[in-house]
């Protein structure tokens, strides 16, 4: 068990197309101090094909992952005996990618005679707003990402309250997708936020699902599809219109829903994270939603919103402060649930 007042963590993220290694210093209930976050993107590698293909991937984080750890130690100006914790995604995401970072702070860990930490993906992202501040209070947080829409209610660190989730495509893959459609280059969400910016939001009266009643989960496949149809009907269909109303249909349901969420459960704070929540447009919406309903708003750094290790490294540092350890015999979970 944990005995540390203060500890210096070192974590891997390796869930999809990001190879990215961090080191934090922190203690309970003061903000944490990154000593160093560097990430290698391989959105080049699979942009050629329009999407994440897991073998690339893969072999990809094999190729960058020593290198990475070495600068992120000279960066921090410490070595490897300066580690008191390794941290490492063991899920959500690609399995052979998942295999790569866990496998390599495991090894790290046992060769240094240190703890290991294993870290929910999600919970890095629904955590990763509150690095710099004393702690996490009560709140709703919103993980909007390429693989995962999510609700939920934070009463502390490990202590979760799912109040809603994607029936179907998460918000960022409905941006990959709609992108796609509309001949623009993968990843589809920056490209939809770019072509929105000349576009009409109201050129087209895109569906917004499941907004009945009290409704917390989410739906974006019927969005999807309207979008499909929309551009059959008529090909000659501005890409700019069809984005910003695509853009604002997504954004009018992320918004009312994290609304409603903070309004049942009598929460006065609302977190955003995930890469969707680097959208301009989707930020200033949430602000001016909140600050109308007298609601506090916490984004995650702009930094810290696509995947990244710096948001492992504090979710496992918080686990390893309150006496968690893992064992190094556990294995990763693709489909671990938050």
């Amino acid at each position: 068990m944990n005995h540390l007042a203060v500890a210096v963590i070192l974590a891997i993220e390796s869930s999809c197309d990001e190879t990215a290694v961090a080191i934090l210093r922190g203690e309970l209930n003061q903000p944490a101090e990154l000593l160093a976050s560097v990430v290698a993107s391989q959105i080049e590698e699979h942009r050629v094909h329009g999407g994440v293909v897991p073998e690339i991937a893969s072999r990809s984080h094999s190729l960058n992952l020593n290198g990475l750890v070495e600068k992120s130690l000279e960066i921090a100006g410490m070595g490897m005996a300066n580690i008191d914790v390794f941290g490492a995604t063991m899920g959500p995401g690609l399995a052979s990618s998942l295999l790569v970072g866990s496998t390599a702070a495991k090894a790290m860990a046992c060769v240094s005679g240190k703890p290991f930490i294993a870290v929910n993906h999600l919970e890095g992202h629904l955590l990763s707003p509150f690095i710099d501040r004393t702690a996490v209070p009560h709140h709703i947080g919103l993980i909007v990402s390429g693989g995962h829409t999510q609700l939920m209610e934070v009463f502390s660190p490990g202590n979760y309250q799912k109040l809603g989730s994607t029936r179907d495509d998460a918000a960022g893959e409905a941006f990959d997708k709609v992108g796609k459609m509309l001949g623009l280059p993968y990843p589809g969400g920056p490209e939809i936020e770019k072509a929105a910016r000349n576009g009409n939001s109201l050129a087209y009266d895109f569906p917004r699902s499941m907004m009945q009643g009290g409704e917390l989960d989410f739906s974006f496949s019927g969005l999807k599809t309207a979008v499909l149809y929309t551009l059959q009907k008529d090909p000659s269909a501005k890409v700019e219109d069809i984005a910003a109303s695509f853009q604002a249909a997504v954004v009018d349901v992320l918004v009312e829903k994290s609304i409603r969420a903070a309004k049942a459960t009598k929460s006065r704070l609302i977190s955003l994270s995930g890469g969707v929540s680097l959208n301009r447009t989707v930020r200033e919406a949430f602000t001016q939603r909140c600050n109308k309903e007298g609601i506090d708003l916490a984004i995650a750094k702009s930094e810290l919103c696509t995947d990244n290790a710096a948001m492992i490294a504090f979710a496992g540092l918080l686990r390893f402060l309150s006496g968690k350890i893992d064992p190094l015999d556990g294995d990763i979970d693709p489909n671990l649930k938050l």
